[in-house]
């Protein structure tokens, strides 16, 4: 509104102006008609028209005033609301405070996000084992379904097949006793036709008797007939032999027949019965019908060997739910002292859980301590290069890359003390003259292998002299002979800064110890560091390639 009103003015007086301008122009009257008193009356008019100018100026300037001093109260309480003039700083500062609580938070979360990613990873693995053995349970209870049908089948068959033997079995027997009653009435015709043999016998030695009378008759009176006494006896021997065989051969022949007789009508039965007219394809039905009943009789007998020992179980049983059935009363305390115990231990075991997380989040404080150590100590040694930065990333210290940057601040610092010990190696060469030309000969050796056995665990890196110092990184395997006495747990719990710095200076005297040791089977030349040729080791100026790109490098098999 006031910038309104100030160019509202400004146009005024632009068109009072103009309106001046203009006046002059139409009123003035040419100097040589009129003189002095028309130039007196132009000047005058001239000085009205500017005087009014100024008063305009001067309101113009007044509301501009105004204006001016409208827009610095405003420009003040702006400034109040802001918060003065250092507000925009504190709020840049509080800003950066609220970007650092969240990439605390945000590191957290992932570290988390890792440990939930894990714990998922070996959860669907478990449960994928879980498939394979539960698909493979399947596939046996499916076969073992199948077998189990199968053998319902062929049980089924068994009992049929068992059912026809028994009926078998009963035609067989029903059989046999119709075929014994014959054997009975065979046996009582036999019997009969013994007894007329026994008569007939009994007959011929009556005859036999008779005859003897009789020939002791003729004896007596010397002659009998025309046959002498030898000759008659022969004959009577022949016929009675003659007799006898006769009636044997018919009795025979009688009883034979009979036989041959029965057994026919017998086997004629048993063709009918069974529907086979082949003699022998009917034996060999008979033997593996005999067969058959032997082995249906015998898995009779297993299964009634099973159900003995199945009900002998039952028995067992039962006699077992009677026995836990009285040890039931007296089984309730010892159930709530076992209640009790559990109880107990898993509330000691709560306990322990939660000391366990407390130490967790102790850790994790720990390492969020380390991450800030190491970042310093990486920009601070000279480690944040173009190459480290390629290969690590700009995401900085994190817990995946953590060992990384600890082994090139491990590389850079052996770097920095390889060139110290160069540097010390060459002083010592320089100041040395003949007199003390021993004693700083063993003085330097002293130091070279000193630093030899610190640097030795580096990584490999080439010299540009005429030997090679080679450094290796620390492997797990580096001190386990000297780092004995310390527990797995220990090596394993996150550090403080005083515990590093004393376990770091523990093994540097160790590393010192087992250095003066070997100094009496290897010696290092003179001027050299670690084998060196010259004064400085011939290594000190070589360039190194970037940290994870040199072979031999173990930066990148560090665990993460």
């Amino acid at each position: 509104m006031t910038t309104a009103s100030a160019t509202a003015t400004s146009a005024a007086v632009a068109t009072s102006d103009a309106k001046e301008n203009d006046a002059p122009k139409s009123t003035a009257i040419p100097e040589r008609d009129y003189g002095p008193e028309a130039e007196i009356a132009r000047l005058q008019a001239q000085a009205d028209a500017f005087t009014r100018k100024t008063e305009l100026e001067k309101r113009a300037v007044r509301d501009l005033e105004k204006e001016v001093e409208t827009m610095r109260s405003r420009v003040e309480t702006q400034r109040k609301k802001m918060g003065g003039l250092d507000a925009a700083q504190r709020a840049n500062n509080q800003i950066q405070k609220k970007i650092k609580m969240l990439e605390t938070k945000l590191d957290k979360s992932l570290c988390r996000f890792n440990e939930a990613k894990s714990h998922n990873k070996t959860l669907r693995l478990t449960i994928d084992n879980l498939r394979k053995e539960r698909a493979v349970f399947a596939e046996v209870y499916r076969k073992l379904e199948k077998d189990l049908d199968a053998k319902k089948a062929d049980m089924g068959v068994i009992v049929e097949e068992s059912d026809r033997a028994y009926e078998a079995r009963d035609r067989a027997v029903a059989e046999m006793a119709k075929l014994k009653m014959q054997a009975d009435k065979e046996q009582a015709s036999f019997e009969n036709e013994w007894r007329e043999l026994g008569k007939l016998i009994e007959h011929d030695r009556k005859m036999k008797e008779f005859m003897r009378n009789r020939r002791k008759v003729n004896e007596d009176d010397g002659k009998l007939g025309t046959l002498s006494l030898e000759e008659e006896k022969k004959l009577k021997k022949k016929i009675i032999k003659g007799n006898w065989g006769n009636i044997k051969t018919k009795a025979r022949q009688s009883t034979v027949q009979t036989k041959v007789h029965s057994y026919t009508e017998a086997f004629e039965k048993i063709k009918a019965a069974a529907g086979i007219d082949d003699l022998d394809a009917l034996v060999s039905n008979f033997l593996s019908a005999e067969d058959e009943n032997f082995r249906l009789f015998n898995y009779v007998n297993t299964l009634n060997q099973e159900i003995d020992a199945l009900e002998e179980q039952i028995s067992n049983v039962k006699g077992e739910i009677e026995k836990y059935r009285g040890d039931g009363v007296g089984g309730d305390g010892a159930r709530k002292k076992q209640l009790k115990e559990l109880s107990d231990k898993l509330l000691a075991t709560e306990r322990k859980a939660d000391a366990y997380e407390t130490k967790h989040k102790d850790a994790m404080k720990t390492v969020l301590q380390l991450k800030d150590g190491i970042w310093k100590i990486y920009n601070k040694i000279g480690c944040n290069t173009p190459a480290n930065r390629e290969l690590l990333g700009e995401e900085g210290v994190n817990t995946e890359n953590m060992m990384q940057y600890l082994g090139i601040v491990e590389q850079r610092t052996n770097e920095i003390l390889q060139m110290y010990a160069a540097a010390q190696a060459t002083a010592k060469g320089e100041a040395s003259d003949e007199n003390r030309a021993v004693d700083d000969k063993k003085d330097k050796e002293t130091r070279a292998m000193g630093y030899a056995a610190l640097l030795s665990q580096g990584p490999d890196k080439p010299a540009t002299g005429g030997t090679t110092l080679k450094i290796q990184l620390p492997t797990t395997r580096e001190t386990g002979d000297e780092d004995s006495d310390e527990s797995d747990v220990e090596d394993d719990r996150p550090l403080n800064r005083d515990e590093l710095r004393a376990k770091t200076l523990s093994r540097l005297a160790k590393r010192e110890r087992a250095a003066e040791k070997e100094k009496t089977h290897a010696r290092a030349p003179s001027g050299g560091i670690a084998g060196g040729g010259g004064k400085g080791g011939g290594g000190v100026g070589a360039r190194r390639p970037p940290a994870g790109s040199r072979p031999g490098s173990k930066l990148g098999s560090r665990p993460q």
